[in-house]
């Protein structure tokens, strides 16, 4: 049984007990957070697809931690113009663990 879920604009396809990272949540961690924008639910039974979501089906998921990602290094340079610029960006991720679907 598995289900892809909408988390703030991205899709991910999750199965219970298992772990995501997934952009930063707006909850303390050790506790549960509830997605009810389920796009799409397969189980032995079938597949229910959302018009845009299945209604009555949430996601249930533990927030573990908040942390940062690994640094990803921005580079800008205009030839023969004596231009070079370098940034660096970490983005901010929150790992969750997958409780229940249903």
């Amino acid at each position: 049984m598995f289900a892809v879920v909408d988390i703030a604009g991205q899709q991910f396809k999750v199965l219970e007990s298992e772990k995501h990272y997934v952009p930063r949540l707006n909850a303390e961690p050790d506790s549960e957070v509830v997605f009810d924008n389920v796009l799409l639910y397969s189980d032995d039974a079938g597949v229910k697809v959302g018009k845009p979501y299945v209604d009555g089906l949430k996601v249930t998921a533990k927030v573990l931690s908040h942390l940062k990602d690994e640094k990803v290094l921005v580079y800008k340079k205009k030839r023969r113009k004596n231009y070079e610029k370098m940034n660096g960006h970490r983005q901010h991720l929150t790992r969750i663990e997958i409780i229940k679907i249903g």
